[in-house]
C-alpha cells in the first residue's frame, strides 16, 4: 500500500539516525526529500506546502526528551502531520435509526463502483448488517448482470427489478422490496458518469431523493491522484458526499487521493479496497496505515486478519499440540495455508514492526512459493507429516518427483520445518517461564517471527 512513497518516507527519515541533534540544516535536508517525495505522489501541492511548514515549525522549536534521539523525535512528528492529512479513524459505515438505510454507491467510469458495492455488503453482512443490492447502471452492457453475479458469489441479496429499466424505478422497486422483507441497508449501485455531465448529475440527483438516501459514498480510484480529488469536491458539491471509498489500493497507488482528499474536499474517508477477493475491503483506519508507511507495523490489523483466517478450534487444538511438542509437518502446513488466507505477503509483512521495508522480490514474499511448499508436503504420506525424522534420500526424491519440485526444494522445506520447530519450542520455554499459556503460534515459513493469535 503506497510502497514507492513509503519506501521514500522511510529512507528519509532514516537518514537522521546518526544525528546527535536536530540541527535546522539536517532538517531542511529532510523536509526537501519528503516535499518531493510527497509531490511525487501526486499529493496536492497546498497541501504539500502547509504540511512541509507544520513539520519544521515542530522539527526545529521541539527540544529532543530525554530518551528519545532526534530520529524518533522526527518520526513522531512526521506521523502526528500525516494523521492530520488523512483524518481522524471512522469505524466505516455508521447505522443510523432510519430504516432501511440507503446509500448510494457513485463514482466516475472504472473507479471500481460495481465491485466495491459487493465488498461493502459483504462487509456489511459480516457486521452482522442484512443489506440489499440494486444496479442503477442500465447504461452499461452487463452491468446488471456482474453485480448479481457478484453478490451470488458473495451470498448477498441482489434486488432484480425485472421488468424496469428506469435508474429512479429501480432504486425505489429495491427500497420497497427492503421495507417488505426486513432488509435494513440498501446498496445502489449507480452508473459511472463525468461531473461536467449536468443530465447524469441531474438524474444522479433524482435517485437521491427518490430513495431517500442517507448515505452517498465517491468510490475513488486510489490511482489517478489529483484525478480523483477533483472530481470528489465536484462531486461533494452537487450531491454532497458524506464519505470516500479508495479503490484499488492493492495496485500502483501513488497515495495522492488518500493524502489531499480530506483536506481539499474535506469528506472522511471510509473505507479502503485492498485486494481483488470480496472480503478485500477495510475500514479506512489512517493511524495504522500512517504505522505501516513510516515502518512501525500494524499489529491490531494483523491479529484481526489472524482471527479471520483461523478458526478458534483449530488455534485450540494447535496450542494443546505445541504444548505437547507434538508440532509437524501438518501443522506447518495449516501454517502456511492460513497466511494466504490471510492475504499477500507483502502485506503481512508490513503489520510487523521492523518488516515493513523488505523487498518483494525476496524468496520470502513469493505467494508461489508457498503454494509450492504444500504442494511437497501434500506430496507426503501421513506417516512421514508426523516423523519428518524418517526421510531419506529415496523418499526426498519420491516426494519430489510427485510435488514437481526438485529434491534441493524438499531439502529447503524440511530445514525451515526444522528452524521453526527450534522458534516455537523456544517461545514455548519463554512463556512457561512466564506462567503464561500461548495460543496457536503463526509462523511466516522461512521467517523467524511468530505470529500469536490468544484465545
Amino acid at each position: 500500500m503506497f510502497e514507492g512513497l513509503s519506501s521514500r518516507l522511510r529512507d528519509v527519515i532514516g537518514s537522521l539516525r546518526g544525528e546527535v541533534r536536530l540541527t535546522p540544516e539536517a532538517v531542511e535536508c529532510a523536509l526537501r526529500e519528503i516535499r518531493l517525495a510527497l509531490l511525487e505522489a501526486d499529493v496536492n501541492f497546498k497541501v504539500v506546502k502547509a504540511f512541509i511548514d507544520r513539520v519544521r515549525d515542530r522539527a526545529i522549536k521541539c527540544e529532543v526528551l530525554e530518551g528519545l534521539t532526534p530520529y524518533q523525535r522526527v518520526v513522531g512528528i512526521v506521523r502526528d502531520e500525516l494523521l492530520s492529512l488523512l483524518g481522524e479513524t471512522g469505524e466505516g459505515l455508521v447505522a443510523i435509526t432510519a430504516k432501511p438505510q440507503v446509500v448510494l454507491v457513485v463514482g466516475l467510469q472504472g473507479a471500481g463502483k460495481t465491485t466495491t458495492t459487493a465488498k461493502l455488503g459483504h462487509w456489511l453482512m459480516a457486521s452482522g448488517r442484512h443489506p440489499l443490492l440494486v444496479s442503477t447502471d442500465v447504461r452499461r452492457p452487463a452491468a446488471v448482470e456482474q453485480l448479481s453475479v457478484l453478490g451470488q458469489g458473495g451470498q448477498l441479496r441482489v434486488h432484480e427489478a425485472d421488468g424496469l429499466a428506469n435508474p429512479v424505478a429501480r432504486a425505489r422497486s429495491a427500497v420497497s422490496e427492503a421495507r417488505d422483507l426486513g432488509f435494513d441497508v440498501v446498496l445502489v449501485d449507480t452508473a459511472g458518469r463525468l461531473h461536467v455531465d449536468d443530465e447524469l448529475m441531474a438524474e444522479l440527483k433524482t435517485i437521491r431523493d427518490a430513495a431517500e438516501a442517507s448515505d452517498v459514498l465517491y468510490v475513488a480510484d486510489a490511482m489517478t491522484g489529483q484525478d480523483a480529488v477533483k472530481s470528489a469536491g465536484e462531486f461533494h458539491h452537487r450531491m454532497g458526499l458524506t464519505g470516500i471509498i479508495l479503490s484499488k489500493m492493492d495496485g500502483d497507488a501513488r497515495g495522492g487521493a488518500a493524502f489531499s482528499v480530506v483536506s481539499v474536499v474535506g469528506v472522511p474517508v471510509l473505507f479502503a479496497a485492498t485486494g481483488e477477493r470480496i472480503d478485500d475491503l477495510e475500514v479506512f483506519r489512517s493511524d495504522r496505515l500512517v504505522s505501516r508507511m513510516l515502518g512501525m507495523g500494524d499489529v491490531l490489523t494483523l491479529v484481526e486478519r489472524a482471527e479471520q483466517a483461523i478458526a478458534p478450534d483449530d488455534a485450540v487444538a494447535m496450542a494443546d499440540r505445541l504444548e505437547r511438542n507434538e508440532y509437524t509437518l501438518e501443522d506447518f502446513r495449516q501454517q502456511m495455508d492460513a497466511i494466504r488466507r490471510m492475504g499477500p505477503l507483502d502485506q503481512i509483512l508490513e503489520m510487523i514492526p521492523g518488516l515493513g521495508s523488505v523487498g518483494r522480490s525476496t524468496e520470502e514474499l513469493d505467494q508461489g512459493r508457498l503454494v509450492q511448499m504444500e504442494a511437497i508436503i501434500e506430496s507426503m504420506t501421513p506417516s512421514e507429516r508426523r516423523r519428518p525424522k524418517m526421510f531419506d534420500g529415496s523418499r526426498r526424491r519420491r516426494v519430489a518427483r510427485g510435488s514437481g519440485t526438485s529434491v534441493q526444494d524438499v531439502n529447503r522445506l524440511l530445514r525451515q520445518y526444522a528452524e521453526m520447530r527450534k522458534v516455537i519450542k523456544a517461545v514455548g520455554r519463554v512463556g512457561q517461564r512466564k506462567g503464561k499459556r500461548h495460543g496457536g503460534q503463526f509462523a511466516l515459513p522461512g521467517i523467524s517471527s511468530v505470529l500469536s493469535v490468544r484465545r
